[in-house]
């Protein structure tokens, strides 16, 4: 193949370490190659930062963090996408395919920065722009008032102390990649918050059959491989993405087996159906497709369908 790699990633300094990131074991497992960095600007970089994430991708008529990098990748202006797995489709472009993500995953879970639950004050302004975020912290909290935010990580950590807000929901994995996890008030307990699936990994896309992708595989970890593809698995079972309220979590436990943790949630807070079981490693997809049905079985789709109303 060619000596050189081209990586396409987001602008953020979040992107960009994403990518140092992945790059720190892969250059050393293949000093032969040079791996060029290209920098594609997404709909959600670009758009104001007070539009949700639902309301960016219906602009671009695609996922508001991924459809430009991925038609990069298409027209071979890239030859590999390093991102947050969580910003992925469920189905990615024909053509195209997922390598198992590096490990270990970061820290899946999500927290609070300003405040923590207990301490926000009757009708608080919390900032997030995350349909599942809003909805579970409603759930939790029905009083508060969310804002809808975007924009780079310290960006909106900013707008907890400066913003007019009381607080707002970041992921712990950018924060802890960006070396900001001191201002965190409150770490929310992925039983109780299931994540967005695929939060904390990194998603590694490449032109099925091309040299990148010949080079690259197997260099993921079939763990953390095993956990996404079951939280993937399930939300594309529910036919959601990231816009719809949506979280999942999985992991190995000690046992041996997979364990998944699911939850979706109304806008508004008031219903909530949960779900959670375990399987074997090998599996992930039918572990994710049974927990899908459970909730289903439990009115999901009814939850889902009224989101999803023009």
């Amino acid at each position: 193949m060619s000596d050189v790699v081209r990586i396409g990633s987001r602008a953020s300094k979040l992107a960009r370490t994403q990518v140092t990131e992945w790059l720190a074991p892969i250059t050393k497992q293949f000093p032969e190659v040079r791996f060029k960095r290209e920098v594609v600007l997404e709909g959600g970089d670009q758009d104001r930062v007070t539009a949700t994430l639902a309301e960016v991708a219906k602009t671009t008529g695609g996922s508001a963090f991924s459809t430009n990098q991925e038609q990069a990748l298409i027209t071979g202006r890239v030859d590999v996408i390093v991102q947050s797995l969580k910003d992925l489709p469920t189905t990615v472009h024909e053509g195209t395919t997922l390598l198992a993500p590096p490990g270990p995953r970061e820290d899946v879970r999500d927290v609070l920065c300003g405040a923590t639950l207990d301490t926000l004050p009757q009708g608080a302004r919390v900032g997030t722009g995350a349909p599942r975020r809003i909805a579970q912290l409603l759930a939790l909290r029905p009083d508060l008032e969310l804002v809808p935010i975007r924009g780079n990580v310290p960006g909106r950590l900013a707008r907890a102390t400066k913003g007019g807000l009381h607080a707002v929901v970041l992921a712990a994995a950018g924060l802890n990649r960006l070396g900001l996890m001191p201002e965190v008030h409150q770490i929310l307990d992925p039983a109780v918050c299931p994540p967005s699936p695929g939060q904390g990994a990194l998603g590694i896309q490449v032109r099925t059959d091309s040299p990148a992708a010949r080079l690259l595989a197997g260099t993921g970890d079939p763990q953390v491989d095993a956990c996404v593809r079951a939280e993937r698995a399930l939300l594309a079972e529910l036919h959601g993405g990231c816009s719809v309220p949506v979280g999942a979590w999985g992991r190995i436990e000690p046992d041996g087996l997979l364990h998944l943790n699911a939850a979706v949630t109304s806008l508004n807070g008031t219903t909530q159906v949960t779900a959670a079981g375990s399987g074997p490693v090998d599996d992930p997809e039918k572990l994710g497709y049974c927990i899908a049905a459970d909730l289903l079985a439990q009115g999901a789709a009814a939850i889902l369908a009224e989101i999803r109303k023009p």
